[in-house]
């Protein structure tokens, strides 16, 4: 069923891309300096151990032998050679990777990667996750929507809910569910039986809007109409396929990821800058009881059995991985920079790991970025650290309510007095 067409707003500033979507998939490769790179949708990040060791030999025999977790709980190859799309293609294919090549770029599901696990959340959104991926993947409207849009499953602890998902559904304690657009102020309350299905009508709604407003956008937030308006057209759309709903005021979540650890019957890592040697990812595979989860967070949460816990976390610390819960890592984070990125002024990977020590126990979060686009940079506050041209680095506070506060760093040395500059 079609939406009616829906106007613009005058307070609304519209987003309308001249050229096609180029985020990369898995039959469409981007070509990066250190070689193509192809990016492997992982709905909710849940991964089985045969999965994940088809990954590992896709990136030691395709690639430069690692993994690339990112901030969407999915995994990057990089250094692939050009003529290698079809075999990566069938080896992804084989290990029920590639349910559907119309739809590999659009699985962008982000989901509570405890659910279920710790006795936390109103519900396992597991559920959810399996029907709204199948209807994703058998819907033909969908194939349309952008490799950037996003969906998030919050189990109700707002944890993937602050992530700012371009369709978000959120568990309640009444045994429903939330669905909220873009950052909308307002829900619609679904039955968490039809809230799987109620989040891909949004997101068909979504794209009925954009043909009506004639631009091309690929976020809900890029649309020039009200919140309200495009909740209100979901919410006719759902009415008109028998869902019962009605409106509500939006909870806040926070965007925070599970600590490392023990978590109650996971385990829980995080893997420093998103980065995986293959050897770092099999002995996850090894210590999985069946599966793995990739957190939006570059982490790993891994269900367990319940035995041998922190024999299992000194095994993974001894491969490199961060299992303490204090470990500075938790607060760094980087785009890929040189020499991968023609773009990127810096080697910020490197300059990142020579500068931990320089960071407090407390403060915000840093985020370096090897030029202005800052790809992948969280949502959040944080301290932007960016790479200029000609050398150093400029140094941004980004905190809600706060204007951002700038000094300069020309030697990575003298980071934490740089940071001290800023923030005092």
């Amino acid at each position: 069923m079609s939406t009616p067409a829906l106007r613009s707003s005058p307070q609304a500033t519209a987003v309308s891309r001249d050229r096609g979507d180029a985020c990369p998939g898995t039959l469409r490769l981007h070509a990066a300096d250190d070689g193509a790179l192809a990016r492997v949708r992982v709905p909710g990040g849940v991964l089985t151990v045969r999965q994940a060791d088809a990954l590992a030999d896709a990136a030691e025999r395709l690639g430069d032998g690692e993994l690339h977790l990112t901030s969407r709980g999915n995994v990057q190859l990089r250094g692939l050679d050009d003529g290698c799309g079809g075999e990566l293609a069938g080896l992804l294919d084989a290990a029920g990777l590639l349910p559907s090549r119309g739809h590999e770029r659009v699985r962008n599901i982000v989901a509570s990667p405890l659910s279920g696990l710790d006795g936390r959340g109103a519900l396992d959104v597991r559920p959810w996750l399996t029907a709204l991926d199948t209807a994703l993947c058998a819907s033909e409207t969908a194939q349309a929507l952008s490799g950037r849009f996003l969906f998030a499953l919050d189990d109700g602890r707002g944890d993937v809910a602050g992530l700012g998902a371009d369709v978000t559904v959120r568990a309640t304690a009444d045994g429903g569910a939330h669905l909220a657009l873009g950052a909308a102020g307002e829900v619609l309350c679904v039955s968490a039986e039809e809230a799987a299905r109620a989040a891909l009508l949004a997101a068909e709604t979504f794209l009925d809007a954009a043909r009506s407003s004639g631009a091309r956008v690929w976020r809900v937030e890029e649309l020039a109409l009200p919140d309200d308006e495009l909740l209100t057209a979901v919410g006719r759309r759902l009415t008109a396929e028998g869902i019962r709903h009605e409106r509500r005021g939006r909870e806040t979540g926070h965007a925070d990821g599970p600590p490392p650890g023990v978590v109650g019957d996971a385990l829980s890592v995080h893997v420093p800058l998103g980065r995986l040697l293959a050897d770092q990812w099999r002995e996850l595979a090894r210590v999985a009881a069946g599966e793995l989860r990739l957190t939006p967070w570059r982490g790993v949460v891994l269900p367990t059995q319940g035995t041998h816990a922190d024999e299992s976390l000194d095994r993974l610390a001894a491969t490199g991985l961060v299992t303490d819960p204090h470990s500075p890592w938790l607060r760094v984070g980087a785009c890929v920079g040189r020499p991968g990125c023609a773009k990127s002024q810096a080697d910020v990977r490197t300059d990142a790991a020579g500068t931990l020590g320089a960071i407090a126990p407390h403060g915000l979060p840093l985020y370096w970025s090897g030029c202005e686009r800052r790809c992948g940079h969280p949502r959040g506050d944080r301290v932007d650290v960016v790479a200029e041209p000609g050398g150093g680095y400029r140094l941004s506070t980004a905190v809600h309510g706060e204007g951002p506060r700038t000094t300069t760093m020309h030697d990575p040395a003298r980071l934490a007095a740089a940071l001290a500059e800023i923030t005092s």
